[in-house]
């Protein structure tokens, strides 16, 4: 006899269509008091929408929700969480003018006997609540200043201090270190003692096996399959997710790589707030045709920085000495990096990627509108057929190229933004975690990607902060720390204990 007695909340036949995207079609959920239900699946696959109906961002058009066995509909996201719905979502929803304690507390803030907010209590709590994290910065520092991995840990701060009785994480641990990440699956397991229940959104399938109990796996927005996890294999799951057995990627070894595309010479950049001090200092490198740079280092390394300035984004604050094909270049702006065949596709995709409220054609042709000016207007139809081919290309799953960009799987928007560099036909393809809240199908299509763009001649750098990422897919390696090159690898001498111990403080090393 099935014991419903530990039940939190159901989903009975939830469906939901956007304008051309029938997004969910008659899908079911359960979340019990301390399990961990994994979603799994590809981009596009419905998982996010699903819990966005959850907690009350959507409306769905069919089906039910169910808390503690009371029909609840939310017209808002105030709503879900007075009743005790807590979301922490993949892309950030927090204010970056505003500080880490006023993100916190958000539209709950303490009040003092005055009826005014009460700034010294919510320092104090925030400061407990970062102290549980194992993140260290101030309350009172503005969220804009802190980096993504830093503010992915704040918006997990956010959720876990309004006490939910039910928790959706949607891909937590996409843009945190391993250290952040062992002390958030702590704080799950302490969760999941406390009687939470949770639905985790991951692309990170080895994550299960520490923190999952159950799993619900969904294809084009339907239920394919659900049971513990135990009873379930990887390949059992990835084979639900895609629909087909997986490829095995080529061997690198067989990779053939050509003459110097770039060389970066003693590339150094000033802290924005700290005189005399650098984010990064004296980091030199080369790029080959032909070839998979890989880039790896751990928080606050300073990869970003280093492909930011190398794109010339940082010009008054940076010097170094830049070749293209052996001569010297000058890099000052951005413009002049893609001059000089440049292209660089960044982590935070939403805000430095895209433009949102742009169609998908839009924004794929974005970069390189001067190909198709033709006596001072665009040729459309050029356009939109080099908009098509990339698409087809990409096998980007949009209903129209003239789609509003937003409306599309994080997976797809990423998938666009690669088609939008390529189309400028750069020498140097500069990649910022190009596989960050990624599914896994799509994550295989991208590494497919890469290494055709390789074997085509252009170089390829790659930042990742997965390690096994970046041993799968380099040619050549470099590790950073504290805004220095550490270490650099073949593919044949590099292993993971190697890496880290560069990756380390060496405080942290002894």
């Amino acid at each position: 006899m099935t014991d419903y007695s530990d039940i939190v909340l159901e989903a009975e036949g939830i469906s939901k269509s956007f304008p051309g995207v029938k997004a969910l079609d008659g899908v079911s959920i359960t979340l019990r008091s301390g399990h961990l239900t994994a979603l799994l699946g590809e981009n596009g696959a419905g998982k996010s929408t699903l819990m966005n109906i959850i907690a009350g961002v959507f409306s769905q058009d069919e089906g039910e929700v169910r808390l503690e066995g009371d029909v609840v509909n939310f017209s808002n996201t105030r709503e879900a969480h007075d009743a005790g719905i807590a979301m922490i979502y993949q892309e950030l929803n927090l204010v970056s003018n505003m500080t880490v304690a006023e993100n916190i507390f958000l539209g709950r803030e303490p009040l003092n006997k005055f009826g005014l907010v009460d700034t010294a209590r919510m320092n104090r709590d925030t400061l407990a609540i970062l102290k549980e994290l194992d993140l260290d910065v101030s309350p009172g520092t503005s969220l804009g200043r802190l980096r993504v991995g830093q503010q992915q840990v704040v918006e997990i701060a956010k959720a876990i201090s309004a006490n939910a009785r039910v928790l959706i994480m949607d891909e937590p641990t996409s843009a945190i270190t391993e250290h952040e990440i062992d002390v958030l699956f702590g704080i799950v397991e302490k969760l999941k003692q406390q009687g939470v229940a949770i639905a985790y959104i991951t692309h990170k399938l080895e994550e299960l096996t520490r923190i999952g109990d159950d799993a619900v796996v969904m294809r084009d927005g339907k239920l394919i399959g659900a049971g513990p996890l135990k009873d379930l294999s990887r390949d059992q799951i990835v084979q639900m997710m895609v629909g087909r057995e997986m490829e095995e990627r080529a061997d690198r070894s067989t990779a053939e790589v050509g003459p110097e595309a770039l060389r970066v010479e003693n590339l150094s950049l000033a802290h924005p707030d700290r005189p005399g001090d650098f984010l990064l200092r004296d980091v030199s490198l080369s790029a080959h045709r032909g070839e998979v740079l890989g880039i790896f280092g751990l928080m606050g390394a300073g990869r970003t920085e280093l492909l930011e300035t190398m794109f010339g984004l940082h010009p008054d604050s940076s010097s170094s000495s830049f070749f293209i094909k052996g001569e010297p270049a000058t890099i000052s702006s951005p413009r002049a990096a893609i001059a000089h065949g440049l292209a660089l596709a960044p982590e935070d995709r939403k805000s430095e990627g895209l433009v949102l409220g742009m169609s998908v054609a839009e924004n794929t042709s974005l970069a390189c509108l001067p190909r198709f000016e033709r006596g001072g207007f665009i040729d459309e139809s050029a356009e939109r057929k080099m908009v098509e081919e990339s698409v087809a290309r990409f096998r980007v799953k949009t209903p129209s190229i003239d789609q509003t960009i937003r409306n599309l799987s994080g997976g797809n928007q990423q998938k666009v933004i690669l088609g939008k560099w390529l189309a400028t036909e750069p020498m140097v393809l500069l990649l910022d975690e190009p596989t960050r809240g990624i599914d896994v199908n799509a994550k295989e299509e991208i590494y497919t990607l890469i290494h055709e763009l390789s074997a085509a001649g252009l170089a390829v750098i790659v930042v990742s902060s997965e390690l096994p990422e970046i041993l799968s897919l380099a040619d050549r390696m470099i590790v950073m720390c504290e805004g220095r090159k550490t270490a650099e690898f073949d593919c044949a001498d590099a292993n993971e204990d190697s890496m880290m111990k560069a990756a380390l403080p060496m405080a942290a090393a002894i």
